[in-house]
């Protein structure tokens, strides 16, 4: 198919070439664009530094909003970073500027074939005042990987963290530092090239801007009830679940809707004939049982293609390995094995995971008109959280904030 494309758009370029101005020339050539890539990808114009990073900062700061009076993705700081890249070109400098409106034409190719994927990362103030990263390096690599399945161009991951880490120091006033309230940041890429056809974009604008936010969900934490969502999906093999971009957020909004209609926060994902369990709206999901065999049990659906990389969710297995307190899978899991734990008594506990809520405890789930209930802590029927899902929570919270030491945490 890639040859046949390039056969195609070669012959267009010399028949152009041939019978001069009888015939328009394309203004977009896949041919063209590979080669430019190719071009790019060998010298340093591939790669833009932290040490070239220029400062234009706002002049005009705006008023902070009071911790209790945040909602979450709603107020940002005075600046963001912005760097640009074209096909024959590479990656220009980046600049910290004044937070705003971006400029782009109706036809970039962003607005009509969704060339866009983005990243969630959190700064924590530590309460001796420093300013902490979780873990960035996750969050370079999975930019790089979404990236390069919509044929956007990479980047050097410990350029853009550096980069990164500048942006929070002119900023620094924005982040909170009280116990529950951070700075999210969000890196985005999208392809901003002016042609209305279908292949790979020759310009590319690489941003990032901040919030300050307290709790995702309004309840704070407290578990949540899910409707599994029977007649749509998230993702599927083959697909592009495995890769944090806006293409896969939008169609989930309908289901998420339905299920608020009807009592609950969320939806949980399924998919397959056996309904197999995949994700819980935006996070991965896990699930803390006894199994067959009667041993404890933590599971989460394997990285197939369909399931998202969580930063969350490396931490929660790696944490979980570390302790070496009960069996940890990454399997397939279908409701019916939740079913029959249920019945069983041998459904423990049920979490999402992500960097917006870190750790979300769920209670219940509607499944095809009947509610399967979860177990939260027995001994503490006032709790919203078992004990092992109130563990993860505090220790990934000690750790983002300083209060554990530990090699995730970064310096800014």
């Amino acid at each position: 198919m890639l040859k046949t494309i390039l056969s195609q758009t070669n012959i267009l370029s010399k028949v152009a070439a041939n019978q001069g101005s009888k015939l328009l020339r394309p203004t977009f050539s896949l041919a063209t664009t590979i080669q430019q890539r190719g071009n790019a990808s060998t010298s340093d114009a591939n790669v833009f530094r932290a040490t070239e990073l220029e400062k234009i900062p706002n002049s005009k700061q705006k008023d902070l909003v009071p911790n209790q009076d945040l909602i979450f993705g709603h107020t940002f700081t005075d600046n963001m970073l912005m760097v640009e890249w074209e096909a024959d070109k590479g990656w220009g400098k980046p600049v910290i500027k004044p937070y705003g409106k971006i400029s782009i034409e109706p036809s970039s190719v962003v607005l009509h074939y969704s060339f866009e994927c983005f990243e969630g990362m959190k700064a924590y103030k530590h309460m001796q005042g420093s300013t902490l990263l979780f873990r960035p390096d996750l969050n370079m690599l999975r930019l790089n990987r979404s990236s390069e399945r919509l044929t956007l161009p990479n980047f050097d991951g410990k350029e853009l963290t550096e980069c990164i880490k500048e942006l929070l120091r002119t900023d620094d006033r924005w982040i909170p530092s009280d116990r529950g309230y951070s700075l999210y940041i969000r890196p985005t890429m999208i392809g901003t090239s002016e042609f209305i056809g279908v292949g790979p974009s020759e310009r590319a604008m690489l941003f990032v801007i901040c919030c300050p936010v307290g709790p995702y969900y309004k309840t704070g934490f407290k578990a949540v009830s899910l409707q599994a969502t029977v007649d749509k999906v998230r993702a599927w093999p083959g697909g592009t679940g495995d890769s944090k971009i806006g293409g896969n957020y939008a169609p989930g909004i309908l289901p998420q809707i339905n299920a608020m209609k009807q009592g609950f926060q969320q939806n949980l994902w399924l998919f397959g004939e056996d309904h197999e369990i995949t994700e819980v709206g935006t996070m991965n999901c896990f699930i803390f049982l006894k199994n067959e065999k009667g041993e404890k049990e933590l599971v989460t659906p394997p990285l197939n293609g369909m399931i998202l990389p969580g930063v969350t969710r490396d931490s929660i297995l790696s944490l979980a390995r570390e302790w070496n307190e009960f069996k940890v899978s990454e399997r397939k899991i279908t409701m019916s094995e939740i079913i029959k734990a249920e019945e069983d008594g041998n459904l423990l506990e049920m979490f999402g995971t992500g960097t917006a809520c870190v750790v979300s405890p769920i209670k219940m789930i509607g499944y095809q008109g009947r509610e399967i209930q979860v177990p939260l802590n027995p001994k503490d029927p006032n709790t919203q959280a078992g004990p092992l899902t109130q563990r993860f929570n505090d220790t990934l919270l000690g750790i983002q904030y300083g209060e554990i030491e530990h090699p995730w945490s970064v310096v800014v």
